[in-house]
């Protein structure tokens, strides 16, 4: 539910951490966007960032690395037609937040002389999707310290060919508060946690390696036992699975991916695809394509920054839009883009609530929150069965796209070779090489487990990283490519 009393209480506390420790208030913000103004502009606004993060790693028992940061600062932009004028700066001062004003009001040709009519602020709504916490504070050094512990002695006691265990704690608490041109004022208070594992396992000589992890926007009360256990439990098994792997088949095949993680997949070959920017310009395969058929029946692909808890979810996005549920395919029929508010605004469209940024010294543009494909009706067991020769994978490592194109390619990191239905041997080394577009029309069963990924994402784009998170069930793809060694 979108209401403006949550907002009102994470301005108070963005205040206190952003404005008044410098003796700004909200006159001075009204100022500064009166200034920008005063030359003709299409939009401005002011982002202020408060971030405190900490972070720690052990390594064969012995803490590695112990790190603590505070960052602050505000970004200043203007926004003209298609021009876009930004500064920031560490120093948060009247003096410093005027100065930034002028520099980018500089993108509009003209002064409108005379006065400008100031807005009045008003306070946006938003969302309740987690709870304001610093995590840091959750929990103190030496009890982080020895929950990475636990993570190695549970890795160390699960199988005698565990050689080496790594283990990482990050924590993170994130203040943002945006002033907008039109008056808006907006605020986010934003934990988030990320917990990962790595082993190596030896056998006969033979190294390799397996990881797990996740986590959220919450506390570190979250990682319980049981929890940990699940992360160790992933990374172990993608170790030994691939102590017995065998080089991969190459040439074209039925591929059938796993749920949750293998949603990266998804993410990268149709996700990027679909942010407002790339289809604006003309630059993505699906631009001019709302409304028609762009994947097989049965896909349903959706970006939402409403699920609780997630670490791609957001209150508000950066520009202070509510996040939002966003279906962008519809039982195969494309229905709409990614849109920050430049995008949206130029394409004639409403703001989806996708406008990101890194940090206060980067501007936005349209990004994922969480992209998932919902679940159909298949079995997964009938799905694998179903594959004469072809790869079942059900985990990924890296991959990457060409937007224009919508050619992918991705590494597997635990895939199994599958003959006459039955799974045969794992096998490591192979890429999966296809066109995001055209793999969507390629969907041919749908599996009833839909899951999201474990909490682990970040999207990298021009330069910009944001945790995003990603989901999808078993599905089944007919024809892609797998390049690989055997």
């Amino acid at each position: 539910m979108i209401s403006r009393e949550p907002t009102i209480e994470r301005l108070a506390i963005a205040r206190s951490l952003l404005l008044e420790p410098f003796g700004l208030d909200e006159s001075h913000l009204t100022q500064a966007l009166a200034e920008i103004r005063a030359h003709k502009v299409d939009d401005a606004d002011l982002y202020f960032q408060y971030t405190r993060s900490e972070g720690w790693s052990l390594e064969e028992g012995i803490v590695k690395t112990g790190s603590f940061s505070i960052d602050q600062g505000v970004g200043v932009r203007a926004v003209s037609g298609e021009k876009t004028a930004f500064a920031y700066s560490d120093d948060i001062s009247q003096a410093s937040l005027l100065d930034a004003a002028r520099t980018v009001r500089t993108i509009a040709s003209a002064a409108k002389g005379g006065k400008v009519k100031v807005t009045a602020p008003r306070v946006a709504g938003s969302r309740s999707l987690y709870q304001g916490v610093d995590p840091i504070a959750t929990l103190d050094s030496t009890a982080k310290v020895e929950l990475l512990g636990r993570v190695e002695g549970m890795a160390r006691a699960k199988d005698p060919r565990v050689q080496q265990v790594m283990a990482g704690l990050a924590s993170e608490y994130d203040v943002v508060l945006v002033a907008r041109a039109d008056g808006t004022m907006a605020a986010d208070v934003r934990p988030l946690v990320r917990l990962s594992v790595t082993v190596i396992a030896e056998q006969n000589g033979r190294r390799e390696m397996g990881s797990g992890g996740g986590g959220g926007r919450f506390g570190l009360a979250y990682f319980s036992d049981e929890q940990l256990q699940s992360y160790v439990d992933d990374a172990v098994k993608a170790a030994l699975t691939n102590l017995e792997a065998r080089p991969a088949p190459a040439g074209e095949m039925t591929v059938v991916l796993g749920p949750g993680w293998p949603g990266i997949l998804l993410h990268e070959a149709v996700g990027h695809g679909l942010e407002g920017d790339f289809n604006r310009k003309g630059s993505s395969a699906f631009s001019g394509k709302v409304g028609k058929r762009v994947a097989a029946k049965g896909v349903t692909v959706l970006d939402d920054g409403t699920i609780e808890d997630r670490r791609g979810s957001l209150n508000v996005d950066d520009e202070g839009n509510p996040s939002q549920r966003n279906v962008l395919i519809e039982d195969g029929i494309l229905r709409g883009y990614i849109q920050d508010s430049m995008n949206a605004r130029l394409m004639g469209v409403k703001p989806t609530g996708n406008g990101r940024r890194e940090s206060y010294a980067h501007i936005p543009m349209p990004r994922m929150t969480n992209t998932y494909m919902l679940g159909g009706d298949k079995d997964p067991q009938e799905i694998v069965a179903s594959i004469k020769k072809g790869l079942y994978a059900t985990n990924f490592g890296g991959g990457q796209v060409d937007i224009t194109s919508g050619k992918f390619v991705f590494s597997a990191s635990e895939a199994y070779w599958v003959e006459n239905g039955k799974i045969q041997y794992p096998v490591k080394g192979g890429t999966i090489v296809g066109n995001g577009p055209d793999a969507l029309t390629r969907v041919s069963m749908i599996g009833n487990d839909m899951k999201l990924d474990t909490g682990v994402g970040t999207c990298g784009k021009e330069g910009q990283s944001v945790p995003v998170g990603v989901g999808q069930p078993t599905l089944r793809i007919d024809g892609l490519t797998v390049g690989g060694t055997a």
